[in-house]
Order: structure tokens, then sequence, then C-alpha cells
């Protein structure tokens, strides 16, 4: 599951975050940047008021990395009650230390170590984490004024932090002035908690106070643990719509279609040996036929979004060579109707580099009826017909 953490200032904050849902409470400064400190007095009370309702986190400052200050503010912090303490690595020769300093306290709270997007963050300190009793690892951003989390660490380098991060069997965090449209994009690489500040106040102005009725819309987008019997599993391929099945859309309101045209992106493909080792100009055209849920469509629950297929193409051509054309667009299908509310998907790849005009493939693939049912794991499945768009072999 992945989790909503509010980052909060204070009492006040604290009690507006629990009442529009949010799993963690985190206490920060926002004046002070990603890292701002509050007083131990002030998480002291957050954590009596919050009274177990829910885990209470809260970051340990902007401090520079040596072993015994780093230890010091923990150890201070360690004495409110608190639940995670988060503690900041910015790329320093001290930082192995600072994490093998950190080792004493693992027993006794839950250390999240945070590395920063924008500042080069240290993915090989991952390892140290692990062995030094972290609880988990998480990416945020250390300038706000910047661009958001994935202006610095685009969705196709997301799964390399992520799979290393729990290959060490840390716990994964993502923040980074994070938005609505950001929650759908993120969800499908299954962090354990998504972090927020600015899109939980009025405005959006992080140092603004909390708005109950921007932590519910936040809230709304990530699906939350069901409660009772049954499984308490989500899939998270119902991205977009907080669980989203068709069991739950009501009556048929048709389809839309949305589309992704003319993106262009180098790709290491083909089966001849001087297409090895190279990348190619590919383009790719995308178009989805999607089961509306509502008539009055208001915001990210209510749509498909065309970053979800762009990204999946970005991600898709990181992982490497891929011999023919017909299995990228395979994966970029399958990709596609990961999503159940996807009913029909074309898509068509063009390799533009090997004559004066283009060649490659297009394929139309459908979503499988039987598996619109709530609680299936969905594997799409379809009809396999392909159209070429040229006789050369790809």
């Amino acid at each position: 599951m992945t989790k909503l953490l509010a980052s909060v200032t204070g009492v006040s904050e604290a009690e507006i975050a629990l009442v529009g849902g949010a799993d963690i409470i985190d206490l920060k400064n926002p004046a002070d940047g990603a890292l701002g400190a509050v007083a131990e007095d002030e998480i002291r009370q957050v954590v009596t008021h919050v009274a177990g309702r829910c885990p209470v986190s809260a970051v340990c400052g902007n401090l520079p990395m040596d072993p015994a200050i780093v230890t010091g503010k923990v150890e201070a912090i360690l004495a409110t009650g608190i639940d995670y303490i988060k503690i900041g690595f910015l790329p320093d020769p001290a930082a192995v230390a600072c994490a093998r300093a950190l080792a004493q306290f693992a027993g006794r709270v839950k250390l999240v170590a945070v590395l920063f997007a924008d500042r080069q963050p240290d993915f090989d300190l991952l390892p140290v984490f692990a062995e030094s009793g972290f609880y988990g690892a998480m990416v945020d951003t250390a300038d706000k004024e910047k661009g958001r989390l994935l202006d610095h660490l685009p969705p196709e380098r997301v799964p390399t932090f992520v799979s290393r991060a729990r290959s060490h069997s840390l716990a994964v965090g993502l923040s980074g002035s994070l938005e609505a449209p950001d929650i759908p994009r993120l969800l499908p690489f299954r962090p354990d908690f998504l972090g927020f500040r600015g899109a939980l106040c009025g405005g959006s102005q992080r140092t603004a106070g909390i708005d109950i009725e921007a932590v519910k819309r936040i809230r709304t987008l990530i699906p939350q643990e069901r409660s009772g019997g049954g499984s308490a599993a989500v899939d998270y391929r119902l991205l977009a719509a907080r669980g989203y099945s068709p069991d739950d859309a009501g009556p048929d309101l048709g389809t839309d279609r949305i589309f992704v045209r003319d993106f262009v992106l180098p790709v290491e493909i083909g089966a001849y040996s001087f297409e090895h080792g190279r990348q190619q100009n590919v383009r790719f055209d995308v178009t989805a036929e999607v089961r509306r849920v509502t008539d009055d469509p208001q915001d990210m629950r209510h749509v498909v979004s065309y970053d979800i297929i762009m990204d999946g193409i970005r991600s898709i051509v990181a992982r490497g060579h891929v011999e023919l054309a017909e299995a990228l667009a395979e994966q970029v299908a399958n990709h596609v109707l990961s999503d159940p509310r996807v009913t029909r998907v074309t898509v068509r790849v063009e390799k533009l580099e090997l004559g004066p005009g283009s060649v490659g493939v297009e394929i139309e693939r459908k979503q499988a009826a039987e598996q619109f049912s709530s609680g299936t794991t969905y594997e799409p499945a379809g009809d396999r017909s392909i159209r070429r768009k040229s006789g050369v072999r790809e």
C-alpha cells in the first residue's frame, strides 16, 4: 500500500491532516527548506496529540555531514517519542560515516534517509543505509523553486531507485513538490509513501497553512487500504481513480479517446548487427479508448492521463535494446491496457532513419471482456491483429 505522508508544522495542522486522511504525519518547518526542523517541544506535543492514530515522523534539519552533529540531533529527536526520523544526505565524503554512526539508533526508531534528486543523489549509499539498519530511503528535492521531483528524476529513472532500494529491503518514499497529476504517474512504481506539503496548502503555497479540502483532494487519488474482510491489497494498475474498477462505474457512459502523437525518442532497436550498440529515432503514435467514469470530469480521478502513456514508453525504452518493432509495440500496448478502463489501444511504432521514409508496425489490442471484474488481476489479452506499414524487416 502506498501511504500519504503529510508534512505539517504543528498540532493544528496535524489535526487537519488527520481529518483529511493522512497516513503519516511528518513534522517540518517549510520556511527553512526541504529539511527545516521544528523544535523538539513541538514534536513532543504533536506525538501526544496524535496519540497513536497514525505514525509521526520528523526531519532533523539542514545538518552538515558530520557524524557527531547528526547523531546528536537524532538522539534529541528520539527522546520525543517519534516513530520515524528523516535524515538528509547530500553528496559528501562523510555521508557513509554519518550513516554508519546512526546504526546505534536503528533498533529504537525507524530511520529514513533522504536523498535529493536535484543534488546528484548517490544511490550507492543504499546498501550502506541497509547495513546500518535504516528503515527506508526516499528521494526529495532540495530547491523547491526549481521544479518537481519528475523534473529531476524522470519516470524512466524512478524504477532504478525503487528496485535498488527494495533489493536492500528498504522502504521507498517519493516526494518533491508533488502535485495531483503526479500521483497516477508515481503509483505504478508502488512506493511505500508519497510525501506532500505544497499540494496540501492553500494556493499550493508550501509556506501557507494546510487546507482540509486540498488534503482530501490528494487523499482521494491515493487508494486506501480497505478495512474488513477480503484482501487488503490494492491493484496499483487501478491507478488515477482511487482504485477504480469497472464494477463501480454505474451506467455505461461510453468511451473517450486519448492519444499521444508524433512522440519521438532515441531507441536502441533493430535485428541487424549494424543496429546494435546505437540509437535511432523512433516515432510513437498511441490512441486509447477509455471508459468514461463520469459525465462531469473534474480532476485526475476521472481521467486516464496521457502522461502515463508517455512515461510508460520512456520506461520501456530505458530497459535497453529491443530486437523488433513488433515487440516494442506489444510492450507499449500491454502497458496502456494495464489500466482496466482502457478498452482498446492502437500503437504505431515507426523507425525514422532506415531510408527516405519511415518503416514500422501498427497493432491494435483490446481488453478481454472477462477481465472486467472487481478484484481480478488483469493480464492484457484480446485479438492479436497486426497491420504492418512496410515489408522491410525491423
